[in-house]
């Protein structure tokens, strides 16, 4: 069974919303799995209203490197310092995980690096290159965004979850996302194009084309968000069968 806890649904600079950032909780047939996917600015917080156990995170993945997506991590790494935490965490990213995580702590928390007092381990995940870890099967491809971005897709047994991490869907996210039970898109606006994002309709197309169960929409416009709600009736008429939904922060669901 997996368990998505949406922990933050904004964007980048919502003053309502916090940042994207998931929750997953993986109870394969081995020891319970959680993750983190992404950890912005304001992820941090949510996380300890939901996991307060300094030890019960086993992974954080790291879609690109701006900082509503990654800045949370030096908080979330000190609090744990300051827990107690003695497990190894292991940070999942692309090609540069390892650096940018060491530049950002010594820029937030100089010499606590040196200090944590459990391990970090580092695994970088490429496109075309499939890991293996925890007991599930990370994939990865490039979204289009201004900054490079990679979505993920979470294979877990007959269970898979793609999430977009920023941007807008490219021919390669497309065939990775084929055939997962949730995607997780990032949906900036409604239907114009924003260079670098996707769009609501847009996210409802690919969803419906890769054969998708269900569809969250994250990472709306802060002003365009209550026209989404506003329109639901007309976005779930056009999802069909597709479950659509555009969760809250605490919302859950089970795969």
């Amino acid at each position: 069974m997996i368990e998505v806890v949406f922990l933050g649904v904004g964007e980048a600079f919502d003053e309502k919303l916090p940042n994207t950032s998931i929750l997953i909780r993986y109870k394969g047939s081995t020891s319970p799995v959680t993750l983190l996917l992404d950890c912005g600015f304001t992820a941090p917080p949510q996380f300890w209203s939901e996991e307060p156990d300094a030890d019960i995170l086993d992974g954080i993945w790291i879609s690109h490197f701006h900082g509503d997506h990654c800045l949370g991590i030096p908080a979330l790494l000190v609090r744990f310092w300051e827990e107690g935490r003695k497990k190894a965490l292991t940070l999942l990213g692309q090609k540069g995980i390892a650096t940018f995580i060491r530049t950002s702590l010594d820029l937030a928390y100089p010499g606590m690096y040196e200090r944590l007092g459990f391990p970090l381990k580092y695994l970088e995940v490429e496109p075309e290159k499939e890991v293996t870890i925890f007991g599930l099967v990370f994939q990865a491809a490039v979204n289009s965004h201004s900054q490079r971005d990679l979505a993920l897709k979470i294979n877990a047994k007959e269970k898979s979850i793609y999430y977009s991490g920023d941007g807008k869907a490219t021919p390669e996210s497309m065939v990775l996302a084929k055939g997962s039970q949730l995607i997780i898109h990032e949906a900036f606006s409604l239907e114009a194009e924003v260079p670098g994002h996707g769009t609501v309709t847009g996210s409802i197309k690919m969803a419906k084309e890769c054969g998708a169960s269900n569809l969250a929409l994250v990472h709306i416009q802060r002003k365009v968000r209550s026209q989404v709600i506003d329109e639901m009736q007309r976005f779930t008429h056009m999802a069909g069968s597709l479950n659509l939904m555009v969760p809250e922060p605490g919302f859950r669901i089970a795969l």
